[in-house]
């Protein structure tokens, strides 16, 4: 599932959730003792952020530590100290592809929370430190969705453009075919060719049957196009693939939230999503969902 960062105004950048293992961490320097370290993980696989910081905090300060701290106060939602401590870990992992996507997130959240002048300042940082980690690593799929998502919603002044988004997808072929597709149906439905994009959008469900995400992603689309009795099938055909699964729950709730509709059903699927004991640092965090469940109190 993908976390949507909603800038001010011409800002905006979509990315990947949390892989569960970094990789990479720089190899001259000590490593943290292991069982602190797996410790930590496992609280951050568990979304039990709090806990991991405390563990991390009482251990040394090494590229790895500092990266899944940052990841951590990242999924807490306190940017200034992601964008601290993951600075750090680049500064002793500076060929580490993934710590640098972290980091580029970890500015794109500032500058979703920042005004708009300083919000550029953090932008322009954001799409540096993806294009540092596609440079570093061009089979990191999650920096080349991360910097397709930015060329594709920041204007040229930035550094944007869907020129350079789609000189992208030759390379996501490589790595993820239905995320290649998923790509091109983006770009379509930004040039507002719907069928174009439609006929993507399918294409990745082909290519990944098994995916319940990409039949989501479907789903969203044919509510944006206001086909909600087809969006509504989609969905349901996504539950038969994970039947239960959080993602579902929250992506079902934040389409009918931005389309106005069954608003006292989605209140009741974000109430069962933060209840869930088994979400995962790659659904949505529990401050999205709180944040869209205020939204939806308002509707």
């Amino acid at each position: 599932m993908r976390i949507a960062l909603q800038y001010p105004a011409f800002l905006y950048l979509a990315f990947a959730v949390a892989p569960l293992v970094s990789q990479g961490a720089a190899r001259n320097r000590l490593p943290a003792p292991q069982s602190v370290l797996r410790q930590a993980q496992d609280r951050y696989n568990h979304t039990e952020y709090p806990e991991a910081i405390t563990l991390l905090k009482n251990a040394p300060q090494t590229a790895e530590t500092l990266e899944l701290m940052g990841r951590c106060y990242l999924m807490e939602a306190q940017q200034a100290k992601a964008v601290e401590v993951l600075e750090k870990a680049v500064a002793l992992a500076p060929s580490n592809s993934m710590t640098f996507t972290w980091l580029g997130r970890a500015y794109g959240r500032r500058a979703e929370t920042s005004f708009p002048l300083a919000a550029v300042g953090w932008a322009t940082k954001s799409r540096q430190a993806f294009e540092k980690a596609v440079q570093l690593d061009p089979a990191n799929g999650e920096a080349v969705n991360d910097l397709f998502e930015f060329y594709l919603q920041a204007p040229s002044v930035m550094g944007g453009g869907q020129d350079k988004a789609r000189a992208l997808i030759p390379l996501m072929a490589k790595i993820d075919p239905a995320e290649a597709s998923f790509a091109e149906g983006k770009l379509s439905e930004h040039s507002k060719k719907f069928s174009d994009a439609e006929s993507a959008l399918r294409r990745a469900i082909e290519l990944a049957p098994t995916q319940a995400g990409r039949v989501v992603d479907l789903a969203r689309f044919l509510a944006r196009q206001g086909r909600f009795p087809e969006s509504e099938r989609a969905f349901d055909e996504a539950d038969k693939l994970e039947p239960g699964a959080p993602k579902l729950l929250f992506a079902r709730a934040q389409t009918w939230i931005h389309t106005k509709r069954n608003i006292p059903q989605a209140k009741d699927l974000l109430a069962r999503y933060i209840a869930a004991p088994n979400r995962t640092p790659d659904d949505p965090t529990r401050l999205e969902a709180q944040k869209l469940l205020h939204k939806a109190e308002g509707l």
